[in-house]
Parts: structure tokens; C-alpha cells; sequence
């Protein structure tokens, strides 16, 4: 044991953020754990930084316990940043030392594996931390309005929580695809949301948004509940709302003639190829609300919770 209280580590050991039941920030507890070797199909990724998504804290406090299974001890986290460590048998468009970004499984930790499909380089021009922020967020919104959309260019699309993980890249793919965004968001982030390329930013706090937005094309709802029922009415028929909380009301959109959507699943490697291009354009920039060493996982997942900030929360795991 070293003086931390762990067990010293070894060339076949690794830390790791372990849940072992359901409950708060402070259920999350780094431990040494063995590291994982690739199986037939995989890539072993030496993680440097990881997105916290709002799936995890979700997870943890045991609210999704009908869509993702709980076996203890569980390690969380779905997005990385690193480098390949080690590839195996039958991998062979990845190599040892690559930079890499994307998904894995069980990523809060110091290894995690993955699969070259969920993999795409890590664009040069971003440091380990800002990639982590970008996988979920992005390939959601890619998806989304994209593939689940269709946006044109022309078309007005509004953005519910446009300061969020989702809500950022959503504002910049609109805009690069040629759209008029109208983005919601609460007062402290207003002028964010319109530095984002949002040609109007409304304060959700102060003004409804149905109010002021109509005709709409496209509306892409990381809020539900009520926010979701309010939007029905600013869509233009043959419009479609695509949400990323749960199922969208079918029978509503039949009544208003328009559609709803969830977001299409898609091969993560493709899209955050797709997503590279974009950023090494510059049409999109990743935003890192803030970065916290691994330990300090539960006050991450504490301000995760609250629901608040810009962009995405990200736990360095390598200096």
C-alpha cells in the first residue's frame, strides 16, 4: 500500500472511478483495478481525458435503470481522448502511438478499451482535454440534425439548451449548414449562445419562446417535458422536432401534421471523422466548461448535476 491508502500499481494494473451502488457524487471511489487487454476487434486507448455526460450522473444516481444495466462494480464513461496503447488481433487501421478520440467503454479510468469504429484521429489542433468535449455532444447533434433532420441551408432551426453539451455543436452545425438558429438558454449565457453563430438568443427565463419563434423547420429538444409540448406549436407543418430526452409525444405531432424523431444511432468513427473535418475548418470549436483531475470525480458529477454552464464538463487523467 502507498501512502494515499491504494494499492501500489503495477504493468498490469491501472486506476479507475468505480461505482459499486446507486447514489451520490460521493459513490464514485478511485481504485486500482487490472487493466484491461484488447480482445479480437479491439484497441486498448492509454486515456488522457474524459467528456462527463449528463448519461452518467444519470447512471450513478440509478434514474436509467431500465435502459443501461448495473453490475457492480461499475466504471463509467462513453467518451475519450487519448492514445493507442496497444491494438488486437485483427486491427489494422490503428497503430500503437495514435492520437485518438471518440468512444470506449468504462472510461473513467487510465486504460479503456474501444473499437477502431467508435475511433477517429484526434485533430493536431486540440489538446487532449478540449477532444474529450467533443464526442457525445457533437456526434448527437451531427445525428440529429443531419441525419435525423435533413437541415438545409435556409431553413430556421431552434435549439433548445443551447449552451449545453449538445446545444453548442447544434448552434455551429446549423450555422454551417446554412440555417437561421434560434437558441434558447438561460440570461447568463445569452451572449454566448449568439457568439456561438446564433442569429437570436432568447432568455428562457424571461420570454417564451413560442411567443417570439415560429415557422420553425427544425427543433431540437435536450429539455423535454414541458418545453417539448410548447414547441409542437412554433413548427411549420411538414416541420420536425428531434429530441434527445426520451420518446417524443407521436400523437401530437400526427395532430399538427409534423414529425418527431429520436436521435438516429450511427457508427461513432464515421461521424466524428465527419466532425474533424469541421473542426479543422474551423466551422466548429469544441467548448470545455471545465477540467477536473480524475480524483476529483464527484465534484464533477456535482456540477454536471446542476444542470448549468457552457459545454462540457472533462476529467484529466493524464497530465
Amino acid at each position: 500500500m502507498n501512502l494515499t491508502g491504494m494499492p501500489d500499481m503495477t504493468d498490469t494494473t491501472m486506476r479507475a472511478v468505480r461505482l459499486h451502488s446507486y447514489g451520490p457524487p460521493e459513490n464514485l471511489v478511485l481504485e486500482v483495478v487490472p487493466r484491461p487487454t484488447p480482445r479480437e476487434g479491439e484497441v486498448l486507448v492509454r486515456v488522457h481525458a474524459v467528456g462527463v455526460n449528463p448519461f452518467d450522473w444519470k447512471l450513478r444516481k440509478g434514474l436509467i435503470q431500465g435502459l443501461a444495466r448495473f453490475t457492480p462494480p461499475l466504471t463509467l464513461g462513453v467518451d475519450l481522448a487519448g492514445v493507442v496503447e496497444e491494438v488486437g488481433p485483427g486491427v489494422v487501421d490503428l497503430q500503437p502511438g495514435q492520437a485518438v478520440y471518440g468512444g470506449g467503454n468504462a472510461t473513467y479510468a487510465e486504460y479503456a478499451i474501444s473499437r477502431p469504429g467508435d475511433l477517429a484521429p484526434k485533430p493536431e489542433k486540440l489538446t487532449f482535454e478540449q477532444a474529450a468535449a467533443v464526442p457525445t455532444g457533437a456526434r448527437t447533434a451531427w445525428s440529429a440534425l443531419i441525419t435525423a433532420a435533413e437541415l438545409r441551408s435556409g431553413q430556421t432551426l431552434l435549439v433548445h439548451g443551447a449552451a449545453g453539451g449538445v446545444g453548442i455543436y447544434a448552434v455551429q452545425l446549423g450555422k454551417w449548414r446554412g440555417a437561421r438558429v434560434v437558441g434558447t438558454a438561460s440570461s447568463s449565457n445569452v451572449d454566448f449562445v449568439r457568439s456561438l453563430g446564433a442569429d437570436t438568443a432568447i432568455d428562457y427565463r424571461s420570454t417564451a419562446f413560442e411567443s417570439v419563434v415560429s415557422e420553425v423547420d427544425v427543433v431540437l429538444d435536450t429539455i423535454g417535458g414541458e418545453t417539448q409540448a410548447r414547441s409542437w406549436q412554433v413548427l411549420r407543418p411538414g416541420g420536425i422536432l428531434v429530441t434527445t430526452v426520451g420518446r417524443p409525444d407521436e400523437e401530437q405531432a400526427r395532430q399538427r401534421g409534423v414529425r418527431a424523431s429520436t436521435v438516429p444511432r450511427e457508427a461513432v468513427g464515421a461521424v466524428m471523422r465527419q466532425i474533424s473535418a469541421l473542426i479543422d475548418s474551423g466551422d466548429v470549436v469544441p467548448v470545455v466548461q471545465r477540467v477536473f483531475a480524475l480524483e476529483e470525480v464527484a465534484a464533477a458529477h456535482a456540477l454536471s448535476e446542476t444542470g448549468h454552464g457552457r459545454g462540457r464538463i472533462v476529467l484529466r487523467v493524464r497530465g
